[in-house]
């Protein structure tokens, strides 16, 4: 067993499920969509495409341009959240909260391709 491909496996499964775990709730209702699971899901997100630097394959490209989108779509929810809060004063509206939703399930549909190329990566894998 290559240790390294388990942690490189747990890091992107785990990313894809944080941010399940965010994006599941009714779109528009913030208590449903807790700050601390974005936070979550961006961190271990961010994990996941550091440990995807070095892949000098195909596929590898692919693994990162993917992590790469998930990025930059939870960046983009957690700032619409802190200007939300903490610049306008405005709060997590429904449509603020539909914004940020929306962002992290883009971010989401990312890791899904991300899990389906790991995939088929460890099926096409001969010994």
């Amino acid at each position: 067993m290559n240790l390294e491909k388990v942690i490189f496996g747990f890091f992107i499964v785990l990313a894809a499920t944080l941010n399940f775990g965010f994006f599941i709730g009714d779109i528009d209702r913030p208590e449903l969509h807790h700050v601390y699971e974005l936070a979550a899901a961006l961190v271990v997100s961010l994990i996941a495409t550091a440990l995807k630097f070095g892949d000098r394959t195909q596929i590898g490209a692919i693994h990162l341009s993917t992590s790469l989108v998930a990025d930059l779509q939870l960046i983009a929810a957690a700032i619409t959240w802190a200007v939300a809060v903490h610049v306008t004063g405005e709060g997590m509206t429904a449509s603020v909260t539909s914004s940020v939703v929306s962002l992290s399930g883009g971010a989401l549909f990312a890791n899904i391709v991300s899990v389906i190329i790991l995939i088929v990566e460890t099926v096409m894998l001969r010994r």
